[in-house]
């Protein structure tokens, strides 16, 4: 696959076989040429888990210190007064059986949505639109919730969800190019912090099998699991990450 000139220009800024700390990844990726737009930061793992057993599945949320740097159109599937709180609380989108209406003919305009229990059955009708994108609410991401004015506005914070597929490969968002080392630092290990949390007890062998950090146009930094916490004096123990 060629590439272009831009591509091969951040390569050569480092080693593509070696290992690196966060801190040396992330420096890496701030020299990089820059593109026309502002690049997103993207942390990939691939985990010692296997996604179809349901007690390795890892999935859940993270809230971002930072944010992602890009504005979230989030729809809130509600009713009466929980619509109006979704409404007060930053949603772009809100409805009931109207809004399903409108995910089963397609028309898909936002990047979350939310919802409370009591719709839920509704909800459940587009099931089939909403899975694959990755949008179905669902409670253990805490998108189904009574308190759906707090779910909006910690997604517009900056929350995001985060789930596994079935090759044990995970995609989280750190951030924007343009953020400045220290932001993408802390966005960082909160994204770190949250997967080894997530670890499930029932995974044998080495959890963190491969960690790299890319932006959407650049080339992947590959992080060394043994130093995953490494942003500057704050480490975490190998046997921790493995």
């Amino acid at each position: 696959m060629n590439r272009g000139k831009r591509y091969a220009q951040a390569s050569s800024t480092f080693d593509r076989e070696q290992q690196y700390s966060p801190q040396e990844a992330i420096g890496f990726l701030k020299q990089f040429p820059e593109a026309k737009f502002d690049e997103t930061v993207e942390l990939n793992f691939h985990l010692g888990v296997d996604p179809r057993k349901a007690d390795q599945m890892i999935r859940g949320t993270v809230a971002l210190p930072h944010g992602t740097g890009k504005s979230v159109r989030v729809a809130a599937f509600a009713a009466g007064d929980k619509a109006r709180e979704a409404k007060e609380a930053g949603a772009d989108i809100v409805g009931g059986e109207d809004l399903v209406n409108q995910v089963l003919a397609g028309n898909i305009d936002f990047d979350a949505a939310v919802a409370t229990p009591d719709v839920m059955s509704l909800v459940g009708r587009a099931g089939r639109v909403l899975g694959p994108r990755g949008l179905m609410p669902n409670p253990k991401a805490g998108t189904v919730t009574p308190d759906i004015g707090k779910a909006v506005r910690d997604i517009k914070a900056g929350k995001l969800e985060y789930r596994v597929d079935r090759q044990g490969n995970l995609h989280v968002i750190v951030g924007k190019r343009s953020f400045d080392e220290q932001r993408l630092r802390d966005n960082y290990l909160a994204v770190v912090d949250e997967i080894l949390r997530a670890k499930p007890s029932s995974a044998k062998g080495k959890y963190l099998k491969t960690v790299t950090l890319s932006t959407t146009m650049g080339p992947g930094v590959r992080i060394d699991p043994n130093r995953i916490r490494d942003v500057g004096g704050e480490t975490v123990g190998a046997a921790q990450a493995r």
